[in-house]
């Protein structure tokens, strides 16, 4: 019965996200040619979402400074219980320098572990 409303509840969630965040549209194909991560900081799993055993990707567009350091990040898609751990660590993240700001798409992953 636990195992019934637990996926009922996860179901609703995700449905709840489908029609909450809006779709990267087409900004995957304007990646190539972008700016290279020299660091990455992985996310914090956060403890409700081991507990409901979440899992997905959030996609996410950084504006990177010139330096390379991260100016913002908005959140495109992904489960809300995930977003704010991966928008956090992208925050610590670094590209490489350049000579102007560049928008960046990016997608981290999460998985329970085992």
């Amino acid at each position: 019965m636990k195992t019934l409303m637990r996926q009922a509840v996860i179901g609703a969630l995700l449905l709840a996200v489908m029609f909450t965040f809006a779709p990267l549209q087409g900004q995957a194909q304007d990646a190539a040619g972008k700016r290279s991560v020299i660091l990455r900081v992985a996310p914090a799993y956060p403890a409700l979402a081991r507990n409901m055993a979440l899992e997905g990707i959030v996609k996410m567009e950084a504006l990177v400074a010139p330096d390379g350091s991260v100016k913002t990040v908005e959140i495109k898609g992904g489960h809300p219980v995930l977003a704010q751990a991966a928008a956090t660590a992208v925050r610590r993240w670094r590209w490489e320098p350049s000579g102007r700001e560049s928008h960046e798409v990016v997608e981290v992953k999460f998985a329970p572990q085992e």
